[in-house]
């Protein structure tokens, strides 16, 4: 009985064989890519994000000779294409192009999310960096930030401060100059930074922690007047504008950044293809140019110096997001 049954099973595992049913063999990079590979951006098209994944598609469709396509997935401060790609197949298909807030602040300031940062994602790289630019309108009497902390402290909770949205990096650096110098200084959310500047060169709102993109148009224009920069170095986009800790702040160090992640299982001889592709691209000198020409900086780095950084990063924010009370529901 035994014999028979072991014959049975040895015959159906055959015809599973034979009919295609044979368990899926795990991806490599062998022959990596075979088809398009999807870099899927959790923001609207034009912003400092989507660009940083422009430039390194065209420069590794080139050198694949295959497809790679930026997919905009907008929406729920970037967790909607964060999840899509959380969910995604581990074969290096689907690749995240994040920015700060969906790998380092939102689990700080959502109750809930339908992902997990640390365990759904495998590091790639870290693409690039950028500051933030402390902007106001030119009819705000300040031209230092030491002048901005002096009339925030004669006019508690009178002047404003803009944000694209609750818990973004842009909320949270004026939830740092607020603990940092113990001013009282109101958050005005929108629901975008293209949404804030004309209401902040009308006077609406009174500050913002821009990125330089938007902001340094209306700078040159004379509309805004930039008080610093947020980073611990100057921008070689704007390095006529002090740091923070320049202009007197101790320990700010803010920047915008772009990271790049994979679905968590996938093999590392794939992600250790991909780094090699999008270093080489980041490292290209007309992307580097093209990004210093948005304030920001190439970077390309290993898969465990951007998992490090990852670290840094979230413990610097859930400390920032327990001392402000910041919540985003």
């Amino acid at each position: 009985m035994n014999l028979m049954y072991a014959m049975l099973t040895l015959c159906a595992g055959w015809l599973l064989i034979i009919a295609g049913g044979a368990p899926a063999q795990t991806p490599s990079a062998g022959s990596y890519p075979t088809k398009a590979v999807r870099l899927v951006v959790p923001f609207s098209p034009g912003g400092a994000t989507d660009l940083t994944a422009r430039l390194m598609a065209q420069k590794m469709s080139e050198a694949w000779k295959q497809t790679v396509v930026v997919d905009n997935r907008p929406g729920a401060s970037g967790m909607i294409g964060a999840d899509l790609v959380a969910k995604s197949a581990p074969d290096g298909y689907t690749v995240l192009v994040s920015s700060t807030q969906e790998i380092a602040i939102n689990q700080h300031v959502f109750s809930k999310m339908a992902y997990n940062p640390q365990k759904d994602f495998a590091p790639v790289t870290l693409a690039a960096t950028t500051p933030l630019v402390l902007v106001v309108p030119p009819s705000l009497p300040v031209k230092s930030v030491k002048e901005l902390i002096a009339l925030a402290r004669a006019r508690p909770a009178q002047l404003t401060f803009a944000s694209p949205g609750t818990g973004s990096v842009q909320h949270l650096s004026g939830e740092l100059l607020k603990t940092t110098e113990k001013i009282d200084i109101v958050h005005v959310p929108y629901k975008g930074a293209g949404q804030v500047m004309p209401d902040l060169i009308g006077g609406q709102v009174l500050m913002f922690f821009s990125g330089m993109p938007p902001a340094m148009p209306q700078v040159r224009a004379g509309k805004l007047r930039a008080l610093t920069v947020t980073t611990t170095t100057r921008s070689p986009a704007a390095p006529e504008i002090p740091t923070m800790i320049e202009a007197g702040v101790p320990g700010f160090d803010i920047s915008n950044w772009f990271g790049v992640f994979v679905s968590a299982g996938t093999p590392k001889d794939i992600i250790t293809k991909l780094n090699a592709e999008m270093v080489h691209a980041l490292r290209q000198p007309d992307v580097k140019e093209k990004l210093s020409g948005q304030g920001a900086e190439a970077v390309g780095n290993t898969p465990d110096e951007l998992e490090r950084f990852v670290r840094a990063e979230t413990a610097k924010y859930s400390q920032l997001v327990k001392a402000s009370g910041v919540r985003a529901d």
